[in-house]
């Protein structure tokens, strides 16, 4: 897939789980739309699993694929936050990320929502 098809099909994915972020959070923002595998771009993928990482400013929950590329955060927040909204976005039958490291832009970091 060319670069261009997979930043446009992985946009119209992420849309969708930042839309399911707003809805849990009250904000929702994008984050990755492609990921990069063997040299080759790929859109995220179509499944949404919960997680929650610390970040710079705070705790964030997130929206992955299977492989762990993030699609969609909620603000910084603390923990106790993060991890609220990482349980409505369960309890709205969405999974727990079931890995230990996420892709957010060029960083992996470690899950805390164990």
């Amino acid at each position: 897939m060319q670069y261009f098809q997979a930043v446009q099909k992985g946009k119209q994915r992420a849309n969708k789980s930042q839309m399911k972020m707003f809805e849990a959070a009250g904000f929702g923002m994008l984050t990755l739309t492609t990921k990069k595998i063997d040299g080759k771009f790929h859109p995220v993928g179509e499944e949404d699993l919960a997680a929650v990482i610390e970040s710079h400013d705070g705790h964030v929950a997130l929206l992955v694929d299977n492989d762990g590329f993030t699609k969609a955060q909620s603000k910084a927040v603390s923990k106790d936050e993060a991890l609220d909204i990482f349980r409505k976005l369960v309890d709205s039958g969405i999974s727990k990320y079931p890995g230990s490291e996420i892709q957010i832009w060029s960083e992996t970091r470690q899950t805390i929502q164990s």
